[in-house]
């Protein structure tokens, strides 16, 4: 069947602001587009709404995507969703996991995640990641603050340690949004950002607009983990 036939299930834990959706879309389609020229088929369960896969062999790999809500809160969705992934795990399928996404792996797998006493990270932010300085855009207060047993950190920069994770072959994840354009980062600053973040973050953030962002590096690193799993390859030594 080859990669092409490799179907991705897009976990989504939130929506994107009213007034940002009718202009940039929600977060499933966002990753539609970062990874489209991947040749992968999708599907969304909204599993902030508790729509959830009635099994984890519903798609061949799985990505969970960024949200409002913290991890450690007590929403209905939270524990089904650790299951999954773990169940995910145990059946030897890829999973791939954004910002909340990143947040919500670490902790279904023994990790611990809080609301980080050194603040917000927003707009573009620079990092070490398997060798490479990427720049990506940010949006947290929470964080990765222990990682699960035997998971690598693959990424990280002075404010953020753990913001790239790797858990043996089958897990990826990162804290920031290579799925976030500058204008979907004002659009965040417009509706979310002020009274909240500092306002000098938002400044820093609105003047850091416009520079190069290494999304697509991401999406490749996403696109190649996944296809480690393709139908194709399963099982292959080569891989």
């Amino acid at each position: 069947m080859g990669e092409d036939g490799m179907k991705i299930g897009i976990l989504q834990t939130g929506q994107a602001p009213d007034v940002l959706r009718a202009k940039f879309d929600d977060y499933p389609a966002m990753f539609e587009v970062l990874l489209a020229d991947h040749g992968f088929a999708f599907e969304t369960w909204h599993v902030e709404g508790m729509q959830f896969p009635t099994s984890v062999h519903e798609a061949d790999g799985w990505l969970i995507t960024g949200s409002r809500h913290g991890v450690y809160e007590d929403h209905p969705f939270i524990a089904p969703l650790e299951q999954h992934i773990r169940a995910a795990f145990a059946a030897g399928l890829p999973v791939v996991g954004i910002c909340f996404g990143h947040q919500i792996m670490a902790q279904a797998l023994g990790g611990k995640v809080e609301k980080f006493s050194g603040g917000w990270a927003v707009g573009a932010q620079s990092y070490e990641m398997e060798g490479e300085e990427l720049v990506l855009n940010a949006w947290h207060q929470d964080q990765v603050i222990r990682p699960p047993e035997g998971a690598q950190t693959l990424g990280s920069n002075a404010f953020c340690e753990h913001a790239a994770l790797a858990y043996g072959a089958q897990g990826y994840s990162v804290q920031p949004h290579p799925e976030y354009d500058d204008a979907f980062i004002q659009g965040l600053i417009d509706t979310r950002g002020r009274g909240v973040v500092p306002d000098a973050l938002l400044r820093q953030a609105e003047a850091g607009q416009g520079g190069a962002r290494d999304s697509h590096r991401v999406a490749q690193r996403i696109a190649a983990h996944f296809k480690q799993f393709a139908p194709s390859t399963a099982g292959s030594e080569t891989q």
